[in-house]
């Protein structure tokens, strides 16, 4: 559309409009005001409007007048947060919030809470939709045939969707990944603390000594033995091979730290430690996309198509623009995450979470889960359901666990530690919920501040508080003062002896000494639901009558058996990227064969 001096006019415009609140003076909706320059065609290619799900030419057209994110988002210094300088991933997808003929809304208002406006208003929203909501479109849609034909298609653009797109290209496949979200990334870009691996050369490097046995009995350890011990096999020993996969694609995974319920420093991150999800999603998305895959936003797979023998045949996919579509395809892989985010499927497997809210991304509702049952998928586990303990309420973001590994204390509002901070997931909740208000404050000093890079994102969402003593910072927070400070001495007392003899955390990297002193009040929220579709050690689908789905795999949040009860934080990387890589090789050679 425009460059040069009108680009920097529009961008200009822009920045302005939302300092003060609103898009444009005048105008309800994008299209009023976009209408003045020239009609329909300033944003579409005609009159019809959008011609793919992915509003590529659409976005393309926002792009060549206000510029990219990184222009808009320097541009904003004075905002209290830029909702342009943010962990997601892949294309440029303008209209996630900037929607023509609709209010505009901001998408990242779906996961946070800021306890102000963000510009433009609005929050955006993923209600729950049962999959044969538009039963006879659907039928319609089937009856009129193939729309196109592939090897493989992929539903879900997380981690375990993109390595398996990766894989599955590298394997000779041709491929479509379909996301429902307008965003790509699922919980992956969400995903902060690391990916555990056992035996790797980032720990070698380190001269951390660890084997794949011991990350194997931690893992079912952690699960309270009841996970797929077969399944466990293949996270750890596959664990350094994926590392190496993903580093051989440009990722950078030197950080080495521990997490709850590991024995040793397996989980790995950026150098710094920065968020480990968003930087592997990053680099999965760009050598998908290096490799030619197909992928597309907007669209939700309904249904799994079948032939009368059972063997999977292709998708039906519901574009949000484009309509019902079929895919034809030989192998289809489900890689559609959890449902943490649908609190009455959550609340009905596991009453006790009834209300909570959650860390996950707002598409994390189930559907994925309804649409392999509906194929003929058997499921194991979906009764646990795992509460993440340090969600800040005052920023709705999951404080990673790493903060925990790298050195804080969990302090209540007397200012007393009241458990091993780096326990498994599920007993560091439980005990925060039983402290006075339900919650607990994460309290570490500069030292550990400056050994994660990941803290600067909660520092910059403006959830934690800062004191030059124990003393001013407990104020801050309204504990006791002189608690705290003793709370804090006699950690360190415990650091310089090398045991807690208080609480036994076997981890204790640092002293709680260097001012200034912070703090970031947490509480649980659902994070991860640990049952989903069973699968064998190759990815493939288990029908409920034990027989094997022909042509449909699964990998990530999506299965069952992996996790058992609980899982281990570090984990969920390591499922997706294995288990993905695993499920993309293993479809493009079943569409090879058949």
């Amino acid at each position: 559309m425009f460059t040069g001096a009108l680009k920097k006019t529009a961008l200009a415009a822009l920045i302005s409009g939302m300092m003060a609140g609103t898009a444009y003076a005048g105008a309800d909706v994008l299209a009023d005001f976009h209408g003045e320059m020239g009609g329909c065609d300033t944003c579409h290619v005609s009159e019809k409007g959008p011609t793919d799900d992915n509003l590529t030419h659409e976005n393309a057209q926002c792009v060549s007048c206000h510029g990219d994110l990184n222009e808009i988002a320097a541009g904003e210094k004075d905002l209290k947060i830029s909702p342009h300088k943010s962990h997601l991933i892949g294309e440029i997808a303008c209209t996630s919030c900037h929607i023509g003929h609709e209010k505009s809304v901001a998408y990242c208002d779906a996961c946070h809470s800021f306890g102000f406006d963000m510009p433009f208003g609005g929050k955006w929203e993923r209600k729950f939709v049962p999959i044969d909501v538009q039963k006879d479109a659907q039928d319609k849609a089937i009856a009129a045939g193939p729309r196109e034909t592939t090897d493989v298609v992929i539903i879900g653009s997380g981690g375990a969707g993109l390595a398996a797109a990766v894989s599955a290209r590298d394997n000779g496949a041709k491929v479509i990944l379909l996301e429902k979200e307008p965003v790509a990334g699922g919980n992956t870009k969400l995903a902060a603390g690391g990916m555990n691996a056992a035996e790797t050369k980032p720990q070698a490097a380190l001269g951390i000594k660890d084997k794949k046995e011991i990350m194997i009995e931690d893992t079912m350890k952690g699960g309270r033995n009841i996970n797929d011990p077969e399944l466990v096999k293949v996270l750890a020993n596959n664990s350094s091979d994926s590392i190496d996969w993903l580093t051989a694609m440009g990722a950078d995974m030197n950080d080495v730290g521990r997490m709850g319920g590991a024995s040793v420093n397996r989980s790995h991150r950026p150098t710094g430690g920065a968020g480990v999800g968003a930087h592997v999603a990053q680099v999965l998305w760009d050598n998908a996309v290096k490799r030619g895959t197909d992928i597309r936003l907007n669209s939700r797979v309904v249904r799994v198509l079948k032939d009368d023998s059972g063997k999977v045949t292709g998708v039906l996919v519901e574009g949000k623009y484009t309509g019902y579509y079929v895919i034809k395809a030989d192998a289809v892989v489900m890689a559609t995450g959890g449902f943490a985010r649908n609190n009455d499927r959550v609340a009905k497997y596991d009453p006790k979470l009834k209300g909570f809210a959650a860390t996950n991304h707002p598409g994390a509702t189930g559907d994925g889960l309804d649409v392999a049952m509906q194929a003929g998928a058997d499921t194991r586990d979906l009764e646990w359901v795992q509460a993440h303990p340090t969600l800040s309420p005052r920023g709705g973001v999951m404080v990673t666990e790493a903060v925990r590994g790298n050195g804080a204390i969990l302090v209540n509002r007397e200012g007393d530690r009241f458990v091993n901070e780096i326990t498994t997931r599920d007993k560091a909740s439980a005990a925060i919920l039983k402290q006075k208000g339900a919650s607990a404050f994460l309290v570490f000093d500069d030292s550990v501040r400056k050994s994660l890079k990941k803290i600067e994102n909660y520092v910059h969402l403006g959830i934690v508080d800062e004191g030059k003593t124990p003393e001013e910072l407990a104020k801050k927070i309204g504990v006791p003062g002189a608690e705290l400070a003793k709370t804090i001495a006699t950690y360190n007392g415990f650091v310089k002896s090398g045991k807690d003899t208080q609480f036994e955390r076997p981890n204790l990297p640092r002293e709680l000494g260097t001012a200034p002193y912070y703090a970031i009040e947490v509480k649980p929220a659902v994070h991860h639901s640990m049952g989903g579709v069973k699968i064998d050690t190759k990815t493939e689908v288990k029908a409920k009558d034990g027989h094997l789905i022909q042509g449909m795999y699964a990998a990530g949040e999506a299965t069952g058996g992996v996790h058992g009860a609980n899982r281990l934080g570090g984990n969920a990387i390591s499922d997706i990227v294995t288990f993905g890589r695993i499920a993309g090789a293993e479809a493009a050679k079943y569409a090879k064969e058949h």
